[in-house]
């Protein structure tokens, strides 16, 4: 069985290394690394380190190194192709199946690692040549020092069809064609190249060169920028058994080491981004290839930081590439794990800003990075218009189709709840009710039906001041309160399958009834556990006593519930109906605090800002008790 390199690769970038080895040997973290006593030498001070970005262990002490397939042979004592199954088994890959032609493929491997290396060295020897004073020149004005340009390697492709072909003939065409260095033209012909066999040439001539290389440093492919008129401006190698343009960023092998150091990694949109960065100070600067930031990207850039910042251009196509790889990432996201988005000034690139106004504006840009929630936020807030109740409700769709894409429950439940805080703010709490509306209301308002809207000696209408309070009331104080927290306990009741979804939602409601808020925290608990996804099961493991007999009260068929009996089969409206209901009532302490406080500001100052201050509390608070009073007249209210 013989199985290429790339799927070697995969395996060994799926495999953990300090997970694997720690199976077996004590590791302890140590900065970006993992430290541990060495298992092929005795020793007692620890000199084994374990490097999980680049996939290889090294003891210090007795010079073991290798990767994790490596470990298997050598510290398990598995043959190579039993170690190969074992990992592949943990990482969840099917082992390729026998191919002859697959054995022929790994020979050349390293043909084409050799050839790659000779077309680098041809290019940069062009560069000093006769043939590169144009590209020279060119960076020259671009201000790209030779101590850049040595460590870029940069090169120069002569305008011909036939010297690189030259120069490397003792590789053979068809190495040279299988690792994007000449076209054939035949293979490009739709109908199978039919007629006289046409020669191979050179797939780059007359462009400034540029390598591509892997986290060792190895050059796998080549980008190449036209210096003169014409198209493609950039022209990249094709996709090669060395080179995945979707697995690859431009400058790895420089900017995994300086991330390092500096604890960042600066995602940007091209090649000569990076490298104006790298020449201001900012080693640890890489782009994508000529595509939108891919998830293999990603989760690349996450093995050197957990949060990687995405610096794109200030112009729409930059601010677009920005929020295609926030969506991108959603799916991926787990704890700790994230992105962060700093905007260049509009039409500026890294190399302007750093030329006009030096490397600390860079640096000003870089520090103003924001979440990867607020970028989703303020894009979604600009998609549309949200000046009707149909545009702020599709505003909030638009929202809950970001937090659906994220996979893992926890990442997922904090988007959401963040999402409804701030929408709640948006809209609800945004400005007070019509005069007239309040008074209609009457003694419906919470605790100030004694108090009503007046009239000042201008004629603008005055809120009252309603009582201050230092401490919110716990929920439940008030019977609108009472009942929809009995109606939603109820709805979990005959939907146990709903405790675990809501349950960190659930678990920050401040109730003030002791049993109600035991039964709660005992319906929580319970819900880690698998059997109590049906009622019945619940109600057995809550036991015969006090929870137990007002939780069969509760579902008796006369008792109010959130979703209509009718709708009871609909799983996706019962989850609705549960996240508004908890979302109001968790409102609503929040809502007291703030207004209490805004009265005391008033009290102790009164002028006009205090004053709206306080209306904007108090329409806030009084918009609540109105939902609250609709979740608890209809069962299908909500």
């Amino acid at each position: 069985m013989s199985l290429t390199p790339q799927w070697l690769d995969e395996l060994r970038a799926r495999t953990s290394l300090s997970t694997l080895i720690g199976k077996t040997v004590k590791v302890q973290k140590a900065g970006r690394e993992y430290k541990a006593c060495c298992p092929f030498h005795n020793e007692k001070t620890p000199s084994f380190t374990i490097n999980d970005e680049k996939g290889f262990y090294h003891c210090f002490g007795c010079g073991a190194h290798g990767d994790a397939i490596r470990w298997m042979t050598d510290q398990r004592g598995l043959p190579f192709m039993e170690a190969v199954k074992e990992l592949a088994a943990t990482a969840g890959m099917d082992v390729p199946a026998p191919d002859p032609r697959a054995a022929k493929r790994a020979e050349q491997a390293k043909g084409l690692h050799d050839a790659m290396g000779a077309a680098q060295d041809f290019f940069v020897a062009q560069l000093g040549g006769i043939d590169g004073g144009e590209a020279r020149a060119y960076l020259q004005k671009r201000g790209i020092t030779p101590a850049t340009a040595q460590a870029f390697g940069f090169g120069y492709s002569p305008d011909s069809r036939g010297k690189l072909k030259g120069a490397l003939k003792d590789f053979g065409e068809p190495m040279l064609v299988e690792a994007g260095l000449l076209i054939d033209p035949d293979a490009l012909e739709q109908d199978g190249g039919k007629g006289r066999k046409r020669d191979s040439y050179d797939r780059f001539r007359g462009r400034l060169m540029l390598p591509i290389r892997d986290i060792r440093g190895r050059t796998i492919a080549f980008g190449g920028r036209i210096l003169g008129a014409g198209e493609p401006k950039y022209l990249n190698s094709p996709d090669t058994p060395l080179f995945d343009k979707g697995r690859t960023l431009y400058n790895i092998d420089k900017a995994s080491p300086a991330s390092r150091q500096s604890g960042r990694v600066i995602v940007v949109e091209g090649y000569m981004d990076v490298i104006a960065l790298a020449q201001a100070g900012f080693g640890e600067a890489v782009a994508p290839l000529g595509t939108a930031l891919t998830e293999h990207q990603i989760e690349r850039l996450w093995k050197m930081v957990e949060v990687p910042i995405l610096c794109f251009d200030g112009d729409s196509a930059g601010q677009k590439a920005a929020i295609r790889a926030a969506n991108r990432a959603l799916p991926l996201l787990r704890p700790g794990h994230s992105l962060a988005f700093s905007t260049l000034p509009t039409g500026q690139d890294p190399d302007d800003l750093i030329r006009a106004s030096g490397a600390q504006a860079m640096e000003t840009v870089l520090d103003s990075a924001e979440p990867l929630i607020e970028r989703l936020w303020s894009h979604e807030l600009t998609v549309a218009p949200l000046d009707t109740p149909e545009q702020r409700a599709a505003l909030k769709q638009r929202l809950r189709a970001v937090t659906d894409a994220i996979q893992h429950p926890d990442v997922r439940a904090h988007y959401a709840h963040e999402f409804r805080e701030r929408y709640d703010a948006l809209f609800f709490a945004r400005r007070a009710p019509a005069p007239a509306q309040q008074r209609q209301q009457g003694g419906g308002n919470g605790g100030f039906s004694a108090q009503r809207w007046q009239r000042d000696k201008r004629g603008n209408w005055k809120a009252p001041i309603p009582p201050a309070g230092t401490e919110a009331r716990a929920i439940g104080a008030s019977g609108l309160e009472q009942r929809l927290l009995r109606a939603t306990l109820a709805s979990l009741l005959r939907h146990p399958e709903q405790i675990a979804p809501h349950r960190e939602m659930l678990a920050a409601l401040q109730i003030g009834d002791p049993m109600l808020a035991q039964l709660l925290d005992a319906m929580i608990r319970l819900s880690f556990r698998k059997e109590t996804v049906e009622t019945h099961a619940l109600l057995t493991i809550l036991g015969q006593g006090d929870l137990y007999n007002m939780a069969k009260g509760m579902l008796r068929a006369d008792t109010f519930s959130l979703t209509a009996s009718r709708m009871t089969t609909d799983p996706d409206r019962v989850a609705r109906d549960l996240e508004e209901a908890v979302r109001v009532m968790a409102l609503g302490p929040e809502l007291e605090r703030n207004l209490a406080m805004a009265t005391e500001r008033v009290k102790a100052e009164l002028n006009d800002e205090n004053l709206l201050a306080q209306n904007h509390a108090l329409a806030a608070h009084r918009n609540h008790l109105l939902r609250l009073a609709e979740l608890g007249q209809s069962e299908d209210s909500i």
